[in-house]
């Protein structure tokens, strides 16, 4: 039995590419054309009297060149206007940030200041609610759900037509902004080191207590020469409170029912695809968080709270 022809859909890779007006340009190209091309003619015309054809060409060439540059090149996916920007208000912005929510305090006018104060840290999430909902800093809330991935590759066509069309629907069925992240962490196997060694002390056969003791050189090996990564794919469901109304406590409690029921159906959703989800509860989404903000760094996992008091029990022999 012949397979069916593959279901071809072609998506553009940058879906947010503003449209084109005339001749393969945008608006903002060509207003950037425009206005550097008003500038170079003014200058010609106020100053071909005045000066030589070889000095206002260097004059007005190098303006023109430029303005083309910032037209039409890119860097790092952005318009180099845009991208010129950014980098002047990065170069601009204090690079020292605290936790403050309050702001920095002045100095007393007694003391003499060298440099300047730093910035209060501004980050996306202002908490984390006990049920894994993300109280966001502009007002919305969002949930972390946490996939995993399939083999497509080693479908057969068939199969990928119907986990495709799964996919589309799932997508369809979609009434707010969703965000797909996928990245690449850090592998950390200790936790597995360890859990070997403790299962090979107490194995009924000596032979496999050799082998569990090998894997765990084998693994300690692996670990200590190679930089490991996991992948992770993580949903992020968001809702605004804007829609809601009432109190500012009731529209947030409002909108964490709605997103957190949004997350059930995406879970459901995408279990019939085959892909194993779970949404993240206040530790894990904390956990998930601190990774994406400090990727090379390590996490131990269940961290105190800002307000909370730090114990710790020892077993005495």
């Amino acid at each position: 039995m012949n397979e069916p022809e593959p279901l071809v859909a072609r998506i553009p890779a940058d879906i947010n590419t503003p449209d084109k007006i005339a001749y393969g340009l945008t608006f903002r190209q060509i207003l950037i054309i425009t206005l550097t091309g008003g500038i170079a003619a003014a200058v010609y015309y106020l100053f071909y009297r005045l000066l030589p054809v070889i000095i206002l060409s260097a004059i007005v060439l190098p303006l023109v060149a430029l303005g083309m540059a910032i037209a039409l090149g890119r860097r790092d996916g952005l318009s180099l206007d845009r991208f010129v920007l950014a980098a002047l208000l990065h170069t601009r912005a204090r690079k020292r940030l605290v936790s403050a929510p309050g702001g920095v305090a002045e100095p007393p006018r007694w003391c003499r200041l060298r440099g300047k104060l730093p910035a209060p840290l501004r980050l996306p999430v202002r908490a984390i609610r006990t049920d894994g909902v993300l109280e966001l800093a502009d007002g919305g809330v969002a949930v972390l759900v946490e996939t995993s991935t399939l083999s497509f590759h080693l479908r057969t066509t068939s199969e990928q037509a119907a986990l495709v069309g799964s996919f589309g629907r799932w997508l369809n069925s979609l009434e707010a902004p969703v965000q797909i992240l996928a990245r690449a962490r850090p592998a950390d196997l200790s936790d597995l080191i360890k859990t070997v060694e403790q299962q090979s002390e107490v194995l009924p056969h000596a032979a496999l207590a050799n082998a569990a003791r090998e894997h765990t050189g084998y693994l300690a090996e692996l670990s200590s020469s190679r930089e490991l990564l996991a992948r992770q794919v993580l949903v992020v469901l968001r809702d605004d409170q804007a829609a809601a109304k009432g109190r500012r406590s009731v529209r947030r409690d409002v909108c964490a029912a709605v997103v957190l029921r949004r997350a059930a159906e995406a879970e459901r959703s995408l279990a019939a695809l085959g892909v194993a989800t779970r949404i993240l509860n206040a530790d894990t989404a904390s956990q998930a968080l601190a990774e994406c903000l400090d990727p090379a760094g390590r996490h131990p996992f269940g961290r105190a709270l800002p307000d909370e008091l730090i114990t710790t029990t020892r077993s005495t022999p």
